[in-house]
């Protein structure tokens, strides 16, 4: 390859294609489209996929797993490692458990677990919280924040239901 090569052929304003023009143009008669089939008629376009007829890359390979979409990051904290990080007294909050490690990475909810034993008052504010996590926390004498999030699907059925029932009683 000569340096001058890397070039050639690439033109700043480069002339358009005028197709249909005659046997002259070289590009007259079918236009570039060959004779007849499907690629030679208006509005003609295969898949992005298509291979020609053969079994497409797309579905030859395996699928394993499965992605929820739409479905939230829950960054999960325990109790335990709560009891350990701060001392008698402190603020748990989503930043401060940020500043010690606890929760790391992008989440869209945080979630304390019972996983280990409260022996400090604490004032502890998260999204969510296990049955064993609140038991523990009221037991400790510890004040329980729930944070404003996107509220899961169960816990929306539950309040649709509440309310149907106290529709229904009135």
């Amino acid at each position: 390859m000569i340096l001058n090569d890397v070039h050639r052929g690439i033109k700043k304003h480069k002339k358009r294609k005028r197709i249909g023009r005659g046997p002259g143009s070289g590009h007259g008669k079918t236009s570039g489209r060959g004779h007849k089939g499907q690629g030679s008629r208006s509005g003609s376009s295969s898949h992005p996929t298509f291979q020609g007829g053969t079994m497409p890359m797309v579905r030859r390979v395996p699928k394993r797993g499965f992605n929820n979409r739409w479905g939230l990051t829950v960054a999960v904290v325990n109790l335990g490692q709560i009891d350990r990080a701060f001392s008698a007294g402190e603020e748990v909050s989503l930043e401060s458990l940020a500043a010690k490690n606890l929760a790391k990475g992008r989440f869209d909810v945080l979630k304390v677990l019972g996983d280990g034993e409260l022996s400090k008052k604490l004032k502890i504010s998260a999204h969510r919280f296990s049955k064993s996590a609140v038991e523990k926390i009221e037991k400790s004498g510890s004040e329980l924040i729930v944070l404003a999030g996107k509220t899961p699907v169960k816990e929306k059925q539950r309040a649709k239901k509440l309310q149907a029932k106290k529709q229904k009683a009135t």
